[in-house]
């Protein structure tokens, strides 16, 4: 090609500097080739060779992002070889300053969230806790969206704009909005505390507010519950922070209080007898019951002997089952000595004329 070709001018540049710009492009381009190959054949294999998931997450998750990042740096050096108005230079500095704060955000955020998952699902296979799948997908959302967040604050910062007057500007505009979604905060924030304190997990039957049943599904905003008469109730997270809530699943043992009444015509030594069969029945049941309990003769009442009986059922033992069978022994034992159960009654005394 000639010198004077060479020198032609085409939009204020000579073809010599296109064609450096046109060169830094095309290696630009195979230099992200060539890394998405090494990627995908050569750094994968040997992060696959180390027991850490971690870099095999990191190399699937780096190879596009940096793939992006070295396309937009040789535009930014392709440009640079060109004369343009001001105007322009201006204008396309901002673009590329945006377009390599974004690029480096996505690369931050997709390792990070790598990172994460990595770490949490090997925590999950470890310890087998039903929960956790809960618990990543929340994390990685809430830490995405903190990168993102920041990442776009840079690019507009790096771009030239006045960050700190647009986020006035935006929290100004933005506190209605946030007045009208206290609600979802509150539940956002429910969850989190839920997620961080854990008072309960994915199967366990718990009690909060009149429902009772088995956890189904914890969500960042609302939980599920299967209730023991069958519909499915959900639960907003912002009950669980300011609600007493009852795990009853993880309480040691399940108390079980009765307020027994027994004819006023049972004789002293039969009342004896009673709390004597009482006190047996706990003992012979020891694989299903504690060995606290609480036997006792407390009161006088309009239509019956009052006598307190506590028990306590294993963790381990089928409550209702046991219940059942306790209760059906309680009333064979009684009926065998003879002890009648009270109920209200009525005696009229009538005085002879």
């Amino acid at each position: 090609m000639s010198y004077s070709v060479m020198k032609g001018v085409f939009m204020g540049n000579t073809l010599e500097n296109w064609l450096h710009a046109g060169f830094i492009l095309v290696l630009g381009w195979i230099l992200g080739k060539a890394f998405s190959w090494l990627g995908s054949n050569v750094f994968r294999k040997l992060a696959a060779r180390t027991e850490n998931k971690v870099d095999d997450a990191l190399v699937q998750a780096m190879r596009r992002p940096i793939v992006v990042l070295i396309t937009v740096l040789s535009f930014v050096i392709g440009y640079q070889q060109l004369d343009f108005p001001e105007r322009m230079d201006v204008w396309m500095q901002r673009v590329f300053h945006v377009a390599v704060a974004l690029s480096v955000t996505w690369a931050v955020a997709r390792s990070v969230d790598a990172m994460i998952h990595a770490f949490l699902g090997s925590r999950k296979v470890e310890g087998g806790k039903a929960d956790d799948g809960q618990l990543i997908p929340a994390v990685r959302s809430a830490v995405k969206i903190l990168i993102w967040g920041l990442g776009v604050v840079a690019a507009l910062n790096n771009a030239g704009y006045n960050v700190s007057a647009l986020l006035a500007g935006i929290g100004i505009g933005g506190l209605a909005m946030a007045m009208a979604a206290k609600d979802s905060v509150a539940n956002i924030f429910g969850g989190v505390t839920v997620f961080a304190d854990k008072p309960f997990r994915v199967g366990d039957r718990i009690r909060i507010e009149g429902h009772d049943g088995v956890v189904l599904e914890v969500g960042i905003r609302s939980t599920r519950i299967r209730t023991l008469q069958g519909p499915i109730v959900v639960v907003p997270n912002f009950k669980f922070t300011d609600s007493v809530v009852e795990n009853v699943t993880r309480e040691p043992s399940r108390r079980v209080f009765h307020e027994l009444g027994v004819i006023y015509e049972t004789p002293p030594e039969k009342m004896e007898e009673a709390l004597r069969i009482l006190n047996a029945l706990i003992d012979d049941n020891q694989e299903v019951l504690e060995h606290d309990r609480l036997v006792s003769f407390t009161a006088f009442k309009d239509f019956s002997l009052g006598i307190q009986f506590i028990y306590y059922i294993r963790k381990e033992a089928d409550i209702f089952a046991t219940q059942t069978r306790i209760h059906l022994e309680l009333m064979r034992r009684f009926a065998a000595a003879g002890l009648e159960f009270a109920y209200p009654t009525q005696v009229e005394y009538s005085k002879k004329t």
